[in-house]
């Protein structure tokens, strides 16, 4: 479990780098065992809450099977 919230959180670190954006914070939100290409494997969803421009923060989501990333949810932002 350990391994998997350090992979999420690099992995959101450089996302939010990538983007420029301000990663505030990361909390994990569930995890289930599921299966992940034909294994089973820990689910786990995050959320994360960022800036686009310093002021305000918004909310995202990281899915993740196992050590792998699914995906990564953004509402649109304000980036000034």
């Amino acid at each position: 479990m350990r391994a998997i919230t350090e992979k999420a959180n690099l992995h959101l670190a450089q996302y939010c780098d990538q983007h420029g954006l301000q990663l505030i914070s990361v909390a994990r939100n569930k995890t289930r065992l599921g299966s992940y290409r034909g294994k089973l494997d820990w689910q786990s969803s995050f959320i994360f809450e960022f800036s686009g421009n310093g002021e305000n923060s918004y909310q995202g989501t990281l899915s993740m099977a196992g050590q792998h990333v699914l995906e990564v949810e953004t509402p649109a932002y304000r980036a000034d």
